[in-house]
């Protein structure tokens, strides 16, 4: 059995894969990674990664623990010239996820909702040195077990 929070970036993966075809406005195939690393000469088109971030247990009740678990879901592209009408488009599909993913319920998940999300700083500025864009937005989901 995997970890929760294997499990839930692997739902958060197939839900984003499984979104109707209009839903975002760039296509794109979700990959559930443990431990993403890119090689950028490698990096050719636009790369959707969902990785397990965190998980936070306190107790819920007597018999209940309360366990929220954040994945970060990474938006990377690499930019021919770092400009606005570059960055446009990626930062759109940046809020498509989100919107998409709001209060949305996992496949295969008991007991469980949807809390935040978040997208701190919106793309990071770092990366655009070596001409790639990068975004990552946490979802954090509450499980009651």
């Amino acid at each position: 059995m995997a970890s929760l929070s294997i499990e839930i970036a692997d739902a958060v993966a197939n839900t984003l894969n499984t979104a109707p075809e209009a839903t975002f406005s760039q296509r794109f195939q979700a990959i559930m990674r443990l431990l993403p690393q890119f090689e950028l000469e490698k990096l050719t088109g636009l790369e959707v990664s969902v990785v397990p971030k965190a998980i936070e247990m306190t107790a819920a009740s007597r018999t209940l623990s309360q366990v929220d678990v954040s994945v970060d879901i990474g938006v990377m592209k690499k930019l021919g010239r770092k400009t606005d009408a570059e960055a446009e488009p990626l930062m759109e599909l940046v809020q498509e996820i989100i919107d998409y993913m709001h209060n949305r319920q996992l496949t295969g998940i008991s007991n469980h909702a949807w809390i935040r999300a978040a997208n701190e700083p919106i793309y990071a500025p770092d990366y655009l040195e070596q001409n790639l864009f990068v975004s990552v937005i946490t979802l954090t989901y509450r499980v009651l077990r």
